[in-house]
This record gives C-alpha cells, sequence and structure tokens, in this order.
C-alpha cells in the first residue's frame, strides 16, 4: 500500500480547491497535494457560462454593500451576513486577483473589466438590476480553471489525477490524512497530511433532470457525514429556471441578463405576473416555481411540461460574441437556431446550498456550537458557510468557490504553522478496501444502473420543485428499499484496471447518503423558504424556522441560529 506524505491534501479540482492549493503552494515550504477524480480542466466549474458578480462599478454605480443586500433577501434571509459581507467584500479584491493571473475578462471599450445583469442582483436595495456580473462571453468557468490550474502548476502543486477519495482519516478527531483508490491501477494509497480540504462538488445526480456532470455525485458530503460530521441545510436545492429540455443541461442565465426573455405557450412575458421588477431577472427559486405554475395551469408549450426562451429580437453579434456557448448547445442538442426560433427549456436541479458545515474561514464543524474539527477544511459546492441560505444568487457560486476557497488555502497555511503530523493508526485503509470488495463480491443480480435511475426519477417527482409531507415519506420509504436493493448489487466488470462499473457502483452508495439527508431535512422543515417549497406548508415561518438545520447520520437533529448583522427578515418581493 502506498503511502504519501504531504502537509496538505487538497480533495476536488475545481475553482476552490484549486484557490486553495494556489494560496498554499504560494507558501513555498509546503508539500501540497489535490486529488481529483479527473483531469482538473474537466471539474464542473469549466461548466459555469455566465459570469463572477463583484460590484465593480464598471458599467454603473455599484456597491459591496447592495451586492450584500442581494444575497441576504436572494437567500430568503436564512444566509449568515458575516459571511455574506465577506463574500460581497471580497469578490472586488478577488476579481482583481484574477486579472492579474492572467484570466481574459471581457473588456468594456475604455478597457476596463465588462459587466453584465444577472438575477437577483439590484441596485440601492432592490430598486432595479444592475450590471455586477464579470465575465469571458459564456466560458467564464472554464477560463477560472485553466488560470488557476496554470497558476497551481506555476507554484509546484502536485496532482494526483483520476484518484477517487474514498475514506477520511481521523485519530482522536483530528485529520491524518485521506484514502485513495487509483483508477488506473485499482490500488489503494494513503495520504498521510496534517490539513484535508474537500472541494468535490455538488451531487444533482440524485436528480433525473441536471445540469451537473456525471461525476458529481455527492463523494465529499457523503464520506464527511460517515465519519460524524453533520450536513447543514440539505433540504435547500437550487433548480436552475433554464435547462434544455429533457437534457438538463444549461442554458445561463447570462442569456436572460443580455435580454432573451421566457414565453408561455401564448407568447407572453409571463414573469410580469410573479415579479414586475425583476421580470426573467428574478431569483432563480422564484422564476423556476413560476414556470412549473405556468405548465401546471396548461401554459406549456402545445400542452407539454416545456416552455420557451426567446432569444430572436437579440441581435445576432450579441449571441456571436456574448452567448457562443449557449447558441451553441441550442443547435447541437435541440437543432434549434436562437436566432430564428425560440429554444425549449425546463427547470433543472443545479446547486445544492447546504453540505458540509463551515466557518467562514472553511473550517469544518462537528455541531451546533461551531467546534472546528481540528485540520478539516471543505470549500464550493459541497461546503455549507451559508452564504447562500435558502436560495443562491446567479453568478454568488463562483463569487463562493474563489472567496472562500482563497481563504480556506490561507487558514490551512496558518494552522500548519503550529499542527503536528497525527500517525495513522495500523491499516488505515481497511474500511476503504472492505467497502470495495464487498461492491465487486456482491451477487445479489441487482443493477447499478437501474437504482440509480429510479432513485433519481423518484427524487425528481417526490422532492423536486413542490414537496409535501406524504411525498417527501415516500421518498424516505424508496430511499431504504433501493439500499438494500444496493446491498444485492452484482458487476459486470470484477477487474482492477480502470473499473468504472465499481467506481458507479461506489459513488451510488454517496448518492443514497445525501438524497436520504436532503429528504430528511425536506420533510423535518415544516416551512417553505427560497428553493425548500411545502405546499402543505405554504408559508415563511420565521419564529420556528429562522434558524440551521445540522443532519446526523443517526438521524438526530440540531439547530443553530442565523448570524443577522444588518438587513432583518423582511417580506421578499421582487
Amino acid at each position: 500500500m502506498p503511502v504519501h506524505q504531504y502537509d496538505a491534501v487538497i480533495v476536488g479540482a475545481g475553482g476552490a480547491g484549486l484557490f486553495a492549493a494556489l494560496e498554499l503552494g504560494r507558501q513555498r515550504d509546503l508539500r501540497v497535494a489535490v486529488l481529483s477524480k479527473l483531469y482538473p480542466t474537466r471539474s464542473h466549474t469549466g461548466a459555469a457560462q455566465g459570469g463572477i458578480g463583484a460590484a465593480l462599478g464598471n458599467e454603473e454605480e455599484d456597491h459591496w454593500e447592495w451586492h450584500m443586500f442581494d444575497t441576504v433577501k436572494g437567500g430568503d434571509y436564512l444566509v449568515d451576513q458575516d459571511a455574506a459581507e465577506i463574500l460581497a467584500r471580497e469578490a472586488i479584491e478577488t476579481i482583481y486577483d484574477l486579472e492579474h493571473y492572467g484570466l481574459p475578462f471581457d473588456r468594456t471599450p475604455d478597457g476596463r473589466i465588462a459587466q453584465r445583469r444577472f438575477g437577483g442582483h439590484t441596485h440601492h436595495f432592490g430598486q432595479g438590476p444592475v450590471r455586477r456580473a464579470c465575465h469571458a462571453a459564456d466560458r467564464t468557468g472554464h477560463m477560472i480553471l485553466q488560470t488557476l490550474y496554470q497558476q497551481c502548476l506555476r507554484n509546484d502543486v502536485h496532482f494526483f489525477n483520476e484518484f477517487q477519495v474514498v475514506d477520511l482519516l481521523l485519530e482522536d478527531g483530528v485529520v491524518a490524512g485521506v484514502v485513495a483508490w487509483e483508477l488506473l491501477t485499482g490500488e489503494l494509497h494513503v495520504f498521510h497530511s496534517r490539513a484535508v480540504m474537500f472541494a468535490t462538488g455538488g451531487w444533482g445526480k440524485i436528480f433525473k433532470v441536471t445540469s451537473n456532470a456525471h461525476t458529481l455525485t455527492g463523494d465529499g458530503a457523503a464520506i464527511c457525514w460517515r465519519r460524524g460530521i453533520p450536513l447543514e441545510d440539505m433540504e435547500f436545492y437550487q433548480f436552475h429556471p433554464t435547462g434544455i429540455y429533457r437534457l438538463g443541461i444549461l442554458m445561463s442565465e447570462a442569456a436572460r441578463g443580455e435580454g432573451a426573455i421566457l414565453r408561455n405557450r401564448n407568447g407572453e412575458r409571463f414573469m410580469e405576473r410573479y415579479s414586475p421588477t425583476l421580470l426573467d431577472l428574478a431569483p432563480r427559486d422564484i422564476i423556476a416555481r413560476a414556470m412549473i405554475t405556468e405548465i401546471r395551469e396548461g401554459r406549456g408549450i402545445d400542452g407539454k411540461d416545456y416552455l420557451h426562451l426567446d432569444f430572436t429580437h437579440l441581435p445576432r453579434q450579441v449571441l456571436d460574441e456574448k452567448l457562443p456557448e449557449i447558441t451553441s448547445f441550442a443547435r447541437t442538442y435541440l437543432g434549434v437556431d436562437p436566432a430564428r426560433e425560440p429554444v425549449p427549456v425546463q427547470p433543472t436541479a443545479h446547486y445544492a446550498m447546504g453540505g458540509i458545515p463551515t466557518d467562514v474561514w472553511g473550517r469544518v464543524i462537528r455541531d451546533e456550537q461551531n467546534t472546528p474539527v481540528p485540520g478539516l477544511y471543505a470549500a464550493g459546492e459541497c461546503a455549507c458557510v451559508s452564504v447562500h441560505g435558502a436560495n443562491r444568487l446567479g453568478t454568488n457560486s463562483l463569487v463562493d468557490i474563489l472567496v472562500f476557497g482563497r481563504r480556506a488555502g490561507r487558514d490551512m497555511a496558518r494552522y500548519l504553522k503550529e499542527a503536528e503530523r497525527v500517525p495513522v493508526s495500523h491499516n488505515p485503509d481497511s474500511d476503504a478496501r472492505e467497502q470495495l470488495e464487498r461492491l465487486l463480491s456482491s451477487a445479489g443480480g441487482e443493477k447499478v444502473g437501474a437504482i440509480r435511475d429510479e432513485l433519481a426519477t423518484c427524487m425528481m417527482e417526490w422532492c423536486g420543485i413542490f414537496r409535501n409531507g406524504p411525498d417527501l415519506q415516500r421518498m424516505l420509504d424508496k430511499i431504504a428499499e433501493l439500499r438494500d436493493r444496493y446491498a444485492r448489487i452484482t458487476l459486470d466488470d470484477r477487474g482492477r484496471r480502470f473499473n468504472q462499473d465499481l467506481l458507479e457502483a461506489w459513488e451510488l452508495g454517496c448518492l443514497l447518503d445525501v438524497a436520504e439527508a436532503t429528504v430528511r431535512s425536506a420533510l423535518n422543515r415544516t416551512e417553505s423558504r427560497g428553493a425548500h417549497m411545502r405546499e402543505d406548508y405554504p408559508k415563511r415561518d420565521d419564529a420556528q424556522w429562522l434558524k440551521h438545520t445540522l443532519l446526523y447520520r443517526d438521524g438526530r437533529f440540531a439547530y443553530k441560529p442565523v448570524t443577522i448583522t444588518r438587513f432583518l427578515p423582511q417580506e421578499r418581493k421582487y
């Protein structure tokens, strides 16, 4: 069993992981490893199209306080406001750091970073939309990955690509490293380190229609949950309004930021009824519910479960220069030319607001008293610093991964100045080896693909945009049934090298864990807030539920208060 010695191990090579690794690598005296199930520039950050929100004020007046307010209000006041202030303040510095690292932002005629409108971002505390999203055409996430990866290589960060982390090593509650499975050889490796950071992304594959890549299976969250760390606010899962019909591939909010319009079967701009001020640039939870309402009331296109995103009034130059990826997706996957005809869209499962609980320095916490786990960090979508609350604003995902990925890297460097290396126990890979051997040797006849498809289909129906108690209970019962079947799977490939059957079987265990946490948390929260819409409890209930939920693997819930500093909860109108 190979054992690797590093000061810090980063699990995941998206924007959060790379920025943390870069901050550590710049210290020069630290050995830093990044472990990724993919080649780094294939990480899902590359799918982020539209932009990064920062109150630069390059195109019109803007201030970080307005960005903070929009973040808090957009999250339906479940946002921790100390985190929101950090996000809005440090977004500005972060953008200029990326510019200096070489990220090729689009430019205004006088050479400044160009900015566009995005949903839920306003001026003067909600009076109207503002241009806040900094962009590189509609390939912003891709450019972030390329830029940060190059800088990590420059700073001697070591990469272990196609290594799947399968276990976290804790000795007496202190981090000692991780166990990773090398996909090429099938061999297990121990990475013995003084600090570990999870930056493994989300878990959209628990749903049938999703914008997420096949690799987003909740690995980091599931591993931490199994090791006794609670998961925070798992009931809040965002559906992006504009996914390509049936496929879920994202048509970025950048399209509406450049002027595309949502229309129903009658050609109406129906958002005038739901958000008269921001219209098609209202927060995502509001638009997604409006779309489902239009469809339920019979105004879907041709009576089906989709609507139209209309680009036809936009100049060809805008489509070609500012939205090239989006328009190519429509042509490639639907055979539709957005310049000539509207694009069929439907809400698609997009983003987890909950996850591994952390403080504002990315330190993972183990309880409602915010007790840190020494040496353990998380950032990005797998983490919950609660900067998104009950609903994330567009562009704030990229702001989150960069601001809090960088902060986590800086705090890890501080921690490593004092932390001793904790010895690992005898046979530290034993639990991981047992997991994989059990999957390889199981012979009950059940198929991984069938279980995963049934999970995703039922989650979409019973724990989607609209929820209710009986459906959520039905989903919990279904997960219990699927777990029983999972214990009886049979793999077609029993080999070791590049065993994709084994990888997908292990990932299915993670999907079942995060799906269970999502459903239990949704059933527990008897109110509607942000992306969590309970039809049997349609009102927001601040008296009972202005608090974060922490769910442990044994089913126990704990709660902690929302941090409120500037903005008291108010009615959420747009």
